[in-house]
């Protein structure tokens, strides 16, 4: 698949990203090729081929779901600025 100047320009755009000419060159070469690469890898028959989670079929060691910490809780908040209610106060930045 290949991928037009005028389409990088409009990705461009879209992703708020300022390409000059030269750039807009170089990414649809880029682009091009990874699109490429993809139509490649989707004509592979993987009929029959179970997904793997891990590709040397082992099973991941998993450790005991216990709680290792105490609450230090208080601690914590000690060191805010300011707290309420057991919670860090905050400045507001969105109105």
């Amino acid at each position: 698949m290949s991928i037009d100047k005028q389409d990088v320009l409009k990705i461009a755009h879209l992703a708020r990203l300022a390409l000059n000419g030269e750039d807009a060159v170089q990414y649809q070469h880029s682009l091009s090729s990874v699109l490429s690469l993809v139509e490649q890898m989707q004509s592979v028959n993987t009929d029959g081929v179970e997904p793997l989670s891990n590709p040397l079929e082992m099973t991941q060691r998993l450790r005991e779901d216990v709680v290792t910490e105490s609450n230090r809780r208080e601690e914590f908040l000690a060191n805010a600025p300011q707290t309420e209610a057991g919670l860090f106060l905050v400045p507001k930045v969105i109105d």
